[in-house]
């Protein structure tokens, strides 16, 4: 009798650990401004809620799809994408934050495109790799379609702005590449092609150089450019070992500019201590390692590279989001993976892990 296929359970089980702890740090560090704001304590709890439901169901329909009928969804994706990105510079369809237009608005939820923007061209570079497999060492046909295809994506991301996603992508593009064996060459050349508009988009935006300059010494301006690594590093410096217990955190008292969000794991660090910093980086660490196991059993090359990127996606944002908490990366606006308050970076990773579990269905 052959032996039935089943997924990979760590990862499904890394999963609901990581959004239930969600649930509870999105609550504990959102009540009180949720209270303060819209006069429901739960107002932020409850749209996590929602976006959860649609994630889980998202995830149990992807599960039942063989991965490799995604690939039909490549380019209507990709499409699908472009109209998005286009759409958010419509002022009555999209809303501005902090002067950045990033979110299409829908009544009360929004949407950032972006976060679709980041499964799309994992999944075109799954399928372009395979396709030019023997011509990624040339440069017309193996390596600059791709380029092409993420410079567009890019240049969309970027004039939103939002650098931060680009960072993302251009770090995983860039792995997924050279894993597939496109030449060294034409990826070091393309960095060193990007470095002066990197230089530029940096230290030449006014917001960005303050955040640069900040993180070196975030001491030097307290109460406005340091203000949130400073408070975020008071915060696990109260945590301390076990933590102040759930609730009981007092950054997220209107010292943390939205706990819920980017800050979620200072939080965190906070009510649960070191232990439960531990406890959640361990977490992310099996579910990343299982992911690259599924990665490296894939049963053809089109699994590989799907499940790597999906891998990666998840892997760098955690590490971005926690550097950036810790004083270790500059601030940037990223969530934490299944943590954060909920919409659609929480959607999408849901799908993704949904994808991830198919594969591992397959994997040997």
């Amino acid at each position: 009798m052959p032996k039935q296929r089943t997924f990979d359970p760590i990862i499904l089980v890394s999963t609901i650990a990581l959004i239930t702890i969600g649930i509870v740090m999105v609550y504990s560090s959102s009540a009180v401004i949720a209270m303060q704001r819209y006069h429901d304590p739960q107002f932020f709890l409850k749209r996590h809620l929602v976006w959860l439901g649609l994630g889980l169901i998202s995830m149990v329909a992807v599960m039942r799809i063989d991965y490799r009928k995604i690939i039909k969804l490549t380019y209507p994706l990709l499409v699908f994408s472009i109209i998005l990105l286009i759409v958010l510079f419509i002022p009555y369809f999209s809303k501005s934050v902090g002067g950045a237009r990033r979110w299409l608005s829908f009544g009360a939820f929004s949407f950032q495109p972006a976060e679709l923007v980041k499964f799309s061209i994992v999944l075109f570079l799954a399928y372009s790799l395979v396709k030019r497999k023997d011509y990624l060492h040339d440069f017309t046909y193996g390596y600059l379609p791709n380029l092409v295809v993420i410079g567009v994506f890019f240049i969309l991301i970027i004039v939103q702005p939002d650098l931060g996603s680009v960072v993302v992508m251009s770090i995983v593009a860039f792995i997924l590449m050279a894993v597939a064996g496109v030449r060294f060459s034409f990826l070091f050349s393309s960095v060193l092609m990007l470095l002066p508009f990197l230089y530029m988009a940096v230290f030449r935006v006014g917001y960005r150089r303050k955040r640069i300059m900040s993180f070196l010494d975030p001491w030097s301006d307290p109460l406005d450019t340091g203000f949130q690594t400073i408070q975020s590093l008071l915060a696990f410096g109260r945590g301390g070992f076990f933590g102040l217990g759930l609730g009981e955190g007092k950054q997220k008292l209107f010292y943390l500019p939205e706990p819920h969000t980017d800050f979620v794991f200072s939080v965190l660090g906070e009510e649960l201590g070191f232990v439960g910093v531990s406890a959640v980086i361990f977490i992310f660490l099996i579910l990343i390692w299982r992911s690259i196991r599924v990665s490296l059993r894939s049963p053809d090359l089109y699994g590989t590279y799907l499940s790597l990127g999906i891998a990666l996606t998840i892997g760098i944002q955690v590490v971005i989001n926690m550097g950036m908490v810790a004083g270790l990366l500059p601030t940037k606006g990223l969530p934490l993976p299944f943590i954060s308050v909920g919409g659609s970076s929480l959607l999408i990773s849901m799908v993704s892990i949904g994808v991830l579990l198919n594969i591992s269905e397959h994997s040997a």
